[in-house]
């Protein structure tokens, strides 16, 4: 399961929580703009630019889980089993490999004009990227600072939804999630007043009593509603430090923490990164479950115009800073 978000102060950034039992060596990968891609059916896409984001690497091949290119367009795979539903290549349709989703929409597009338009006609195919790694059933959120879109095919089509609270988790589907939020709409992050009765004195006893009913359990439609929640209230300042360091805080607000989760045999679903990306600026930030301390991968400092993808490992040992050393 994972959760993901935008978030807007001076700049604009987007990113997610990657919620799974295990890691499967994930890496920070540049895709530079001729790179040459080999996309199955669409053999007339035309790449133009470079992307950035979290991928598990075959050979030279990235598969991305999440990534934002030089435009500033970003994009996130999240679970959605059970629901999407691939097909075959169906005649007529932009026809699009799931594992191929990503890097074919974010080399292509400058803005989310664009990835409208381009996805318009898109029909995503079934085939898997090799025998070990079949096709994962996804759902995806697109945005930039104009906007933000959920993508999602199930068994009646292809669905394109705008994205007012800039949050996607899991299952249930986007439009459920979203109708879901109308159980929430008397919450808020002040105090609440005494609507109950007239004649009964009830006062608050707490701080924080304006979003009683605010669910904290780890579902998919739980953490929806907890990070829409906290991302629609939230405050920072506009610099850098200010802007990531409260984004990290939004997405901390769907974490999943060891043992909470049981997955059966001894496993357990965590928090193995979140990941949050400066989309005018092109840098890459993220931490892991053992590695609080926040690491950035900035795109502008590697030669964006070569043929060779770029890797960083994802650092995940802790580091403390003893303070009296």
């Amino acid at each position: 399961m994972c959760t993901a978000a935008t978030y807007m102060t001076k700049d604009f950034y987007m990113g997610r929580n990657l919620d799974y039992e295990f890691s499967y060596g994930e890496e920070i990968v540049i895709t530079p703009r001729g790179y040459r891609y080999s996309f199955t059916h669409d053999r007339q896409a035309q790449p133009r630019y470079a992307i950035i984001g979290m991928a598990h690497r075959e050979g030279d091949y990235p598969l991305y889980y999440d990534a934002v290119n030089e435009k500033g367009v970003g994009m996130a795979g999240l679970n959605f089993v059970g629901n999407a539903k691939y097909t075959k290549p169906v005649r007529g349709k932009r026809n699009v490999a799931q594992y191929e989703i990503i890097p074919w929409v974010l080399s292509q597009c400058a803005t989310l004009d664009e990835v409208q338009s381009l996805i318009a006609d898109l029909n995503i195919t079934d085939e898997p990227f090799s025998d070990k790694l079949p096709s994962a059933q996804l759902h995806w959120m697109i945005a930039d600072r104009t906007g933000c879109i959920t993508v999602e095919q199930t068994e009646d089509g292809l669905h394109i939804y705008e994205n007012s609270a800039g949050v996607l988790t899991n299952n249930p589907g986007f439009e459920y999630q979203m109708f879901m939020l109308n159980n929430y709409m008397s919450l808020s992050p002040r105090q609440p007043e005494n609507v109950f009765s007239d004649s009964i004195d009830l006062k608050t006893y707490s701080r924080g009593m304006g979003a009683i009913g605010l669910p904290g359990d780890l579902s998919s439609s739980s953490r929806f509603a907890k990070v829409a929640f906290t991302r629609a209230n939230s405050v920072s300042g506009e610099s850098e430090k200010e802007s990531v360091s409260q984004f990290f805080h939004i997405l901390a607000s769907g974490e999943q923490q060891k043992g909470c989760c049981d997955v059966g045999e001894g496993k357990y679903e965590y928090t193995i990164y979140s990941s949050c990306w400066n989309s005018d600026r092109g840098i890459y930030y993220y931490k892991t479950y053992d590695r609080h301390c926040i690491t950035a991968v900035d795109m502008n400092r590697e030669n964006l115009s070569g043929e060779k993808i770029i890797c960083y490992p994802m650092l995940t040992e802790e580091k403390f800073s003893i303070q009296n050393d």
